[in-house]
């Protein structure tokens, strides 16, 4: 009866049809409140694919996701049971197959790919491998077995401790459309044919030595090569130089929002969505998280370092969902499905333009639980990442606990969150706290909507005014982790988990815990590697200098050295390396300060750190890490003369500059309740000299709006901001 009902109905007669039904009801149905970003265009949804009928419940017909909203999967049976990219220790390994899966990645992190060619020749054995199915931005660093090697020239392959001598070549293919073949094919086994167009390529070419060196020369056998490489290329929407229809002026980028932009519409292992509907009629909500994910997160040990970062890879032989779980797990990320094709990013950190209300005449049926069974009682919650500094494997965090209820309980009950493309462990331990205080609420459920509820649907967070049908969450916020279409019972059901009070609070010397313990690593020539306890940069009189603090490897025949490069000198490429030892270094209460000298301003710069043993070998560099080498860190004084001038979907704002020498511009932030903390920037800034007057327009949504007008100066730290007070956007 519904199939002959509501197939092939149009959504506006499907909710005629359901208010007619409701006029024999004694329940009242509400008009729907419709919102411009928020409401789904239901053509879309319940257009051709149809409706299915599967027992009781509807399910969308081929091509279109029952799901509305979704969160990431990070804890529990469901995240056991759903797909997951590839450890990253398997990845260190080339993969042998006769057809082997196409490979995709993002951010930066080490591979071995897929060999396409392996066959020996003479003395010789020739490899190629398959890194990544797509355009890359550069290859990093370079493993044959667990030994870090490092090229020399063009090709040829030197390791600190001596192995393999000078009978290593490795090759580069950074998969640009029309690639050029390796020059293997003067053997008669490569031929100018196998270029590899679009393939992020490695070759190598080991060659044989005598037989009484073989074995010191090659101890582990045939060498098997890896790498770290900076992944794809994707287009950052907030970068007006930067076009969606022209690859070449896309950048390499970590920004899990970017990234999952990437993912959706231009991955060509992805959801190849349409993003002229998937992005742009919602590409200012796209920009605002992008923006999140950049802010600087401060560090106990001083620094800073990026909120959400994404770096992994993965494989054809798991669906798009797969990758996709994984991006959305490095940003506590909340994804909704609008219907007419548009996807809204939502990433952690609670704003109230992305709340919504629910009151009582929107409810039709809930089933809340406020506690859980001991089955599923959870006092200990240990967050999982990937490490770059154990040589990418999977690594704990320090845990979360509840040692009452652990007492209470008689024993510990573990679970584990995957954050397995987070390669930060102090990310890891941000994301692992926000699911340990949800899980800790013990409050979740779900609920029926009725289609007057369409925004709640699809947002986020959701305040709960129903006083009848749920008095104990009345005035509580609660997170929407899943919504799907649910006609049979009025509109939506919506999966819902309270969000706690203090989820977005982080205090560093409190909340970061330690760094996962790194043992020293030996090398063929008995060197440790170094371990970077804290990398800063040091500002002195306009000038920039990288503080870097080593743990001691209490032996004091090791000089440190440490290099530097500018990681990117213009079209992805990074720059040279610069290297300044340190013979006179002193340890001091178990580490070693480093300084280097001078160093490029307001840039960012790639630092790794190695010994030098007293034979004059090198161990391996440590796991590279990128630091913005700020100039200025002194923020400039406070604008004057703030005003605004709203108008129909925009507002001008205008302030006087502050006569501060190191003023060089200001950021415009906004928001619909009168709070800073949770304000949103829009971009980009606009640029100034000190005294001078400012203005710039901005598009906002209709409605009431405050606006914050922020100093900053050349190395973009900001001051404090300046309110302009309420303003109504028509």
């Amino acid at each position: 009866m519904i199939r002959r009902h509501f197939e092939n109905l149009s959504s506006e007669e499907i909710e005629v049809r359901l208010r007619e039904l409701a006029l024999y009801s004694s329940t009242k149905i509400p008009e729907a409140r419709r919102d411009p970003i928020f409401t789904p265009i239901f053509t879309a949804i319940l257009g051709a694919g149809g409706l299915g009928l599967s027992g009781a419940a509807l399910s969308i017909g081929v091509g279109l996701a029952s799901a509305i909203a979704t969160t990431a999967l990070t804890i529990g049976l469901q995240m056991i049971m759903a797909p997951k990219p590839p450890k990253a220790e398997a990845a260190k390994i080339p993969l042998t197959q006769p057809i082997p899966y196409r490979i995709w990645g993002v951010g930066r992190t080490r591979l071995a790919g897929a060999y396409m060619l392996w066959e020996t020749a003479g003395p010789n054995l020739y490899a190629v491998q398959a890194i990544a199915g797509h355009r890359i931005k550069s290859f990093n660093r370079f493993w044959l077995h667990d030994d870090e090697v490092f090229r020399s020239g063009d090709s040829a392959v030197y390791h600190p401790g001596g192995r393999y001598g000078q009978n290593v070549f490795i090759g580069l293919r950074l998969g640009l459309p029309v690639e050029s073949p390796f020059g293997f094919y003067a053997t008669g086994i490569w031929t100018p044919n196998h270029r590899g167009d679009g393939q992020a390529q490695l070759g190598m070419v080991a060659s044989a030595t005598r037989q009484k060196d073989q074995n010191s020369m090659f101890p582990y056998g045939p060498p098997s090569l890896s790498t770290e490489a900076d992944l794809a290329l994707c287009w950052d929407f907030r970068d007006p130089d930067q076009d969606p229809d022209d690859p070449e002026t896309w950048e390499w980028t970590q920004n899990s929002a970017i990234i999952c932009a990437w993912h959706l519409c231009f991955n060509e292992f992805g959801y190849r969505l349409d993003y002229h509907s998937a992005l742009l009629p919602v590409i200012d909500l796209w920009k605002e998280e992008a923006d999140i994910c950049d802010e600087n997160v401060p560090r106990a040990s001083g620094g800073f370092e990026k909120r959400y970062q994404c770096n992994g890879h993965d494989t054809t032989e798991n669906a798009p969902k797969s990758g996709l779980n994984a991006i959305l797990a490095s940003c506590d990320g909340h994804l909704v499905g609008r219907g007419d094709g548009a996807r809204i990013l939502t990433v952690g950190k609670f704003r109230e333009s992305r709340c919504g209300v629910l009151t009582d005449e929107d409810i039709t049926g809930r089933h809340i639980q406020y506690d859980v069974l001991f089955e599923d009682e959870v006092n200990r919650l240990v967050p999982k990442f990937t490490y770059p500094d154990t040589d990418y494997t999977t690594t704990d965090t320090d845990y979360f606990e509840d040692t009452d209820a652990q007492v209470e309980a008689g024993r510990i009950l573990s679970e584990e969150a995957n954050y397995q493309w987070v390669h930060q462990w102090r990310q890891a331990r941000r994301l692992g706290k926000r699911d340990w205080l949800r899980l800790r609420e013990k409050v979740k459920g779900s609920i029926d909507i009725r289609l007057s509820g369409i925004n709640v649907a699809y947002s986020r967070w959701v305040r709960i005014e129903a006083p009848n049908q749920l008095p104990r969450l009345t005035g509580k916020i609660v997170e929407n982790r899943r919504s799907v279409l649910a006609l049979t019972r009025g509109g939506f059901t919506m999966d819902i988990v309270k969000s706690p009070d203090d989820i977005d609070v982080w205090v560093p010397e409190v909340d970061e815990g330690h760094a996962p313990p790194v043992p020293l690593a030996p090398t063929p020539a008995a060197i440790p590697t170094p371990v970077i306890n804290l990398l800063q940069a040091q500002s002195n009189a306009g000038t920039v200098y990288i503080r870097v603090v080593i743990i001691n490897p209490a032996d004091a025949s090791l000089t440190p050295v440490v290099r530097y490069r500018v990681a990117d000198i213009g079209g992805g490429i990074p720059g040279a390396w610069v290297e300044q030892s340190y013979p006179d270094a002193v340890a001091v209460s178990g580490f070693i300060n480093l300084n280097t000298g001078t160093v490029p301003v307001d840039t960012t710069l790639q630092v790794g750190v190695a010994f030098i043993g007293a034979g004059g070998g090198y161990s391996a560099f440590s796991p590279t890490e990128d630091i913005v080498s700020t100039a200025d860190p002194t923020p400039p004084a406070v604008v004057t003369g703030v005003s605004v001038t709203p108008g129909s979907g925009t507002a001008t704002f205008n302030w006087t500059a502050p006569n501060s020498a190191n003023y060089a511009g200001a950021k415009i932030y906004w928001n619909t309740v009168n709070t800073f903390g949770t304000a949103a920037y829009i971009g980009p800034p606009k640029y100034g000299a000190p005294s001078s007057v400012n203005s710039i327009a901005k598009a906002l949504t209709a409605g009431v709006r405050y606006g914050w007008v922020v100093p900053i100066n050349g190395s973009g730290v900001e001051g404090t901001p300046t309110a302009t007070g309420s303003f109504t956007v028509t």
